[in-house]
């Protein structure tokens, strides 16, 4: 029956939903062909140290994190459809500039415009989402399922890399530019079809208007009612001023302690994205290219496989009770690549499964803990500012390029298993920290 009840609303996807799943299936896969060999590239290339590949990386993150927050408001000031298209042509020169590129400042200059169009890209998808689906079960299918063809992406793409002989070369960027250039065709045939349904909901009847096609006008219209309810929805409610929002953030302090904890948490899950990726390198481990292929091949497929039974088997633990069996598990992984040989392959994929799982666990429960203690009229303003987490995922590379260089590989993980522990205790204290009285806002 829940089957069924997936089907029918899958059928309710708009076209411009589709392209959308198809697109980013197309550029995560390209994508991630190259974009996880650039810390490979640099090395080979430049002969950079691993601070110096990390703060290449990490200057670029940074940039994003800051770019991510003015998105979503620049969206509703253009316009969805125009940013996304200025968005799609960034994306497009910053790859055909790494596929030229050969100096360290212009590596520096086209990741920055990279990591820009990738934190635009992000809100704009999933604003565009909440535009085109009304309702709300049918919208979380759609962005559960936007996360899962993106790690399908993540899974096929470098592996097609490998069978291709693609991965690790240069001039593979032009792949991705190229899949862009697709992408922003079908959005542009997606948005015309939706421009039709957008006209048709003027239509107060399909039976008042013969020459229109009646599928588009009952989308249209389902869509109408569901955008007049939420339109009275926000005439009712009163808006809540900037500096009553600016002193309930700073009040909250249990707030404050779970931004950290995720912090850290990012900080240790995203040195598999670079500064292990540094380590192997440096290391000479044998098949490597072959090896960071199959790493996040198996990252993608553990959490394509094991995303929704995962939490079916987790639904009656508490929010709380979920991330501390993710933390366990992220510890296990880096007690396990702490003590893993380098040349043991199956060893490094072993410890990368169990990461995934942590990963499946943590990432999504990250976000429904913080709907949960978000007030109704503060969802937005407590999502945005949870995003300071990503900061995490931003200085990964540059304090794990110090830690490489300073201390050794080993020391990478073993610093990671004991950010897990003290991760582990801030949510252990979490409960004990004071929140500000919500009435006033209610």
């Amino acid at each position: 029956m829940q089957t069924d009840v997936s089907i029918a609303r899958l059928k309710q996807f708009p076209r411009l939903m589709w392209i959308l799943l198809f697109g980013s299936f197309i550029t995560r896969g390209s994508y991630y062909m190259v974009w996880p060999f650039l810390a490979v590239l640099l090395y080979e290339e430049f002969a950079l140290t691993a601070t110096e590949v990390g703060m290449v990386l990490s200057g670029a993150a940074v940039i994003s994190v800051f770019t991510s927050f003015a998105g979503s408001a620049l969206s509703d000031w253009v316009g969805r459809q125009k940013l996304m298209y200025l968005t799609g042509i960034l994306y497009i020169i910053s790859f055909s500039l790494l596929a030229e590129v050969d100096t360290v400042k212009g590596y520096v200059v086209a990741m920055t415009l990279c990591s820009i169009a990738t934190s635009l890209w992000r809100p704009l998808g999933s604003a565009l989402i909440g535009d085109i689906i009304p309702d709300k079960q049918t919208r979380e299918l759609a962005m559960q399922s936007w996360y899962f063809v993106v790690n399908v992406g993540c899974a096929v793409g470098p592996m097609l890399g490998i069978w291709l002989g693609l991965t690790g070369q240069q001039s593979s960027f032009y792949i991705t530019a190229g899949a862009f250039v697709v992408l922003l065709i079908l959005l542009f045939w997606g948005f015309k079809h939706q421009a039709e349904l957008d006209k048709a909901s003027e239509i107060n009847s399909g039976a008042s208007a013969p020459d229109c096609d009646q599928g588009i006008v009952k989308e249209a219209r389902v869509s109408t009612e569901s955008f007049e309810d939420s339109k009275k929805a926000t005439a009712d409610a009163q808006p809540v001023s900037g500096k009553q929002i600016a002193s309930i953030l700073l009040q909250d302090k249990l707030f404050h302690c779970l931004i950290l904890a995720n912090t850290l948490c990012m900080f240790i899950y995203a040195q598999m994205d670079s500064s292990l990726i540094q380590f192997l390198t440096r290391e000479q481990a044998p098949q490597l290219l072959t090896l960071i292929s199959s790493m996040i091949f198996t990252n993608a497929l553990v959490i394509i496989s094991s995303q929704f039974l995962l939490l079916k088997l987790m639904a009656d633990y508490s929010l709380t009770h979920r991330i501390q069996c993710g933390l366990v598990l992220l510890l296990i992984s880096q007690c396990w690549m702490a003590a893993n040989p380098v040349d043991l392959f199956w060893g490094w994929i072993g410890a990368i499964v169990v990461m995934s799982l942590a990963e499946t666990i943590l990432f999504p429960t990250m976000n429904v803990h913080i709907d949960r203690l978000a007030p109704a009229k503060l969802r937005g303003a407590y999502f945005g500012a949870a995003s300071f987490y990503e900061f995490g995922f931003a200085i990964a590379p540059f304090g794990g390029g110090i830690i490489l260089d300073s201390l050794g590989g080993s020391w990478l993980f073993i610093i990671g298993a004991g950010l897990c522990i003290v991760v582990m205790g801030l949510y252990k204290v979490l409960p004990k920290f004071s929140r500000p009285d919500f009435a006033s806002v209610s």
